[in-house]
């Protein structure tokens, strides 16, 4: 008798080319995300991902792998190419994502035009949590002259948007870190100094309008010690002014007081990633850092990015809206006063709001594992990037 046939393999589903553009506005931020997604994209679904950067040697602090000098090389599966002025004449992607409304050039549009399937293309917007993006997530817009359809595709916080970026080994990756001392420990050898039983540990990453110097003040005149590592950045003059001079690079440390402060360099987003599960406060800004301290499940002060007229008011409100529900009053009302006066938006100082931040860290550390294991129930914003592009091809 013979054996039945062996059942017909269910069919692949065909990969699909993706197109994704960034150009480095703040520095790191914009290309942080694009490099998440692009090797997430690349690794967990299969695609084929073409990234084109117009600033290589910030995204090469991001990612030591890369090569500055090559317009065109192949990282993590994903290849990597150099976005010049002068576009050359290439063939479009079926997927195509203007991160940020960075703006495609004219040959590249015109290439779209002429495909014999218009690709899906796909504006990335940033990420907020006020309600008029869930409205506004996934409409379509004409171009003015040429047949493309452009779709709005909003990261966020509900299932009405498109999510946060997460790959998905990232939480057990992240459980693993915490429960193992000896992993902690060669992350504070790399960086140079181990924090004591007794100290806080803090990353402290932000812009360099803020009045640092008074949060600095706090810490080092505070009856607690607290170790800062501190990449450089924008705000380096503030910190070198507060030192008398004495931090002016990475690997520069200070001790002030009961303030331990080490300057640092930019970590491979692997390796920030352990800094902000490692640190018991995480000072974030941007969106890229944002996200990932969220997924830290720890304490966190968010510094948006700054816009004229305080136009980036109502974005860190609606989060801290969205953020401080189930918190106790006393803790919501200390996260929403440090967070206000850290981003310049009240004439209070943060060193003066700290004592009563300090106070709610405790009850801010149970909601940051909350507020992850809430968003980790949430599709991500790759799988959800990928879903609504298989739909409309």
């Amino acid at each position: 008798m013979e054996a039945p046939a062996p059942a017909p393999l269910a069919p692949a589903r065909p990969s699909l080319s993706w197109d994704i553009f960034c150009t480095v506005v703040d520095n790191y931020g914009d290309i942080g995300v694009c490099w998440r997604l692009a090797r997430q994209l690349a690794a967990e679904h299969g695609f084929a991902v073409r990234l084109w950067v117009d600033d290589l040697a910030s995204f090469a602090r991001l990612c030591p792998e890369l090569q500055v000098e090559r317009d065109c090389q192949t990282v993590a599966g994903v290849t990597v190419q150099r976005w010049a002025g002068d576009f050359a004449q290439v063939e479009a992607a079926q997927v195509v994502v203007e991160a940020f409304a960075c703006e495609l050039p004219e040959n590249y549009l015109a290439a779209m035009a002429r495909a014999p399937r218009p690709p899906v293309w796909i504006n990335l917007e940033y990420l907020t949590a006020e309600d008029w993006a869930s409205h506004c997530h996934g409409l379509a817009s004409p171009h003015p002259r040429l047949p493309l359809l452009k779709y709005f595709f909003f990261p966020g916080f509900d299932v009405r948007t498109g999510g946060l970026l997460r790959e998905r080994a990232l939480i057990g990756q992240r459980q693993d870190f915490q429960a193992d001392p000896l992993a902690r420990k060669a992350l504070w050898q790399r960086l140079g100094a181990t924090p004591t039983a007794a100290e806080r540990v803090v990353s402290l990453f932000c812009y360099g309008h803020l009045p640092v110097a008074s949060l600095l003040d706090a810490w080092a005149q505070a009856p607690s010690p607290t170790l800062c590592f501190m990449p450089l950045g924008p705000a380096l003059p503030e910190v070198t002014a507060w030192s008398g001079g004495r931090l002016t690079r990475a690997g520069d440390r200070l001790q002030v007081g009961t303030l331990r402060l080490v300057l640092m360099d930019f970590l491979p987003q692997a390796d920030y990633d352990r800094l902000l599960w490692a640190c018991d406060l995480n000072f974030v800004r941007g969106e890229d850092s944002f996200v990932r301290a969220q997924w830290a499940a720890r304490p966190l002060v968010w510094q948006i990015y700054p816009q004229e007229e305080n136009a980036h008011e109502p974005k860190l409100e609606a989060f801290l809206e969205a953020y401080s529900e189930g918190l106790e009053t006393a803790a919501a009302q200390a996260l929403r006063t440090f967070w206000r006066a850290w981003n310049g938006l009240d004439p209070v100082l943060p060193g003066a709001c700290w004592p009563a931040f300090e106070r709610q860290l405790p009850a801010l550390l149970a909601h940051g594992r909350q507020w992850s294991d809430l968003q980790e129930n949430r599709p991500d914003l790759a799988e959800s990037l990928a879903r609504f592009c298989r739909n409309k091809l």
